[in-house]
């Protein structure tokens, strides 16, 4: 029986933050709606190379206000924005991911993360909670906007246990494949609780507060996840590179298996895993979001090192 494990205090740091002109929640932002559908619109049409005419329509902005607000919140102009969605800049991002990744693995998983910000601790749940698929343990969750559309989070009193995107805006199909794995817990909604959590989740990296992750996997799965909390923001990795950082290095299969569970987006940066060829590959919360997310880390990173 799979077994669930995480070691304690480590370091995770999804460098993504709202842009946003006057301070405040970005999840609660004017244009937050606007910029995820454009934001979306771009990652499916970016072989066209929209231009800024199209990109305005799809947010349902005027040319010159959505030049203006996109810069502001993703941190650089539509165009550029754009040009973090080629192959050669995947590559590029591959390139810098799979350095990152040797030279944590060369320093032990068990050392100092590479990454930053953003403070995660993990935590297992017990082998009583997970035998019983968290039987009497106590659930809350609800649903919040982010700046990569709708989301749902889960949490327990020691902290997050499950975060995804809503597709479609189907919410029921979203609770019941998060719920899945806590199928026995007791559930209850807080809507008020779930926007506050995701104001911190997707907050501008000053506002960010250390948070807690509670996790149930495999000791594969889990190393995975683990290895994923490796790789910084605007870089990627393959998932042969992660096979062969858990030790299995015949195993990119299950890695892709491994990555497509994981429970928590975002947090866990499973968007940050691609083929060795550079091509994006499948996202558990589509496609066109995950796109959205590499460049969007991409902007935010190369913005990070300009500074």
């Amino acid at each position: 029986m799979d077994t669930m494990t995480m070691t304690t205090g480590r370091t995770a740091s999804p460098r993504i933050a709202a842009r946003r002109g006057g301070g405040g929640d970005p999840c609660h932002a004017p244009y937050h709606a606007s910029i995820d559908r454009a934001l979306r619109y771009l990652a499916r049409h970016w072989r066209q190379q929209p231009d800024l005419a199209e990109a305005a329509r799809a947010a349902g902005m005027s040319e010159y206000h959505f030049q203006r607000v996109f810069t502001r919140w993703v941190g650089v102009s539509p165009k550029k924005f754009l040009g973090y969605l080629t192959l050669d800049s995947a590559k590029a991002a591959l390139e810098r991911g799979e350095s990152v990744l040797d030279a944590a693995y060369e320093a032990g998983l068990s050392g100092p993360s590479r990454l930053h910000d953003l403070f995660v601790g993990q935590e297992a749940v017990t082998p009583g909670e997970y035998k019983s698929r968290g039987r009497g343990l106590a659930i809350g969750y609800g649903f919040a906007p982010s700046p990569f559309g709708e989301c749902l989070i889960l949490w327990t009193a020691r902290g997050i246990c499950g975060l995804g995107f809503v597709m479609d805006g189907n919410r029921g199909r979203c609770l019941a494949d998060m719920r899945a794995r806590w199928r026995d817990a007791d559930f209850r909604e807080d809507a008020a609780q779930a926007h506050r959590l995701a104001a911190r989740v997707f907050s501008p990296v000053e506002q960010r507060r250390k948070l807690g992750l509670v996790l149930m996997g495999s000791p594969f799965q889990v190393k995975v996840w683990e290895a994923l909390l490796q790789v910084p923001e605007g870089a990627l990795v393959s998932y042969d590179r992660i096979a062969a950082a858990v030790g299995k290095p015949r195993a990119a299969r299950a890695v892709g298996g491994a990555v497509g569970a994981n429970p928590i987006a975002f947090l866990i940066p499973c968007h940050r895993a691609i083929r060795k060829t550079g091509a994006i590959g499948e996202y558990r919360w589509g496609g066109a979001r995950k796109l959205a997310l590499i460049g969007w880390e991409q902007a935010q990173a190369e913005r990070g090192r300009a500074a």
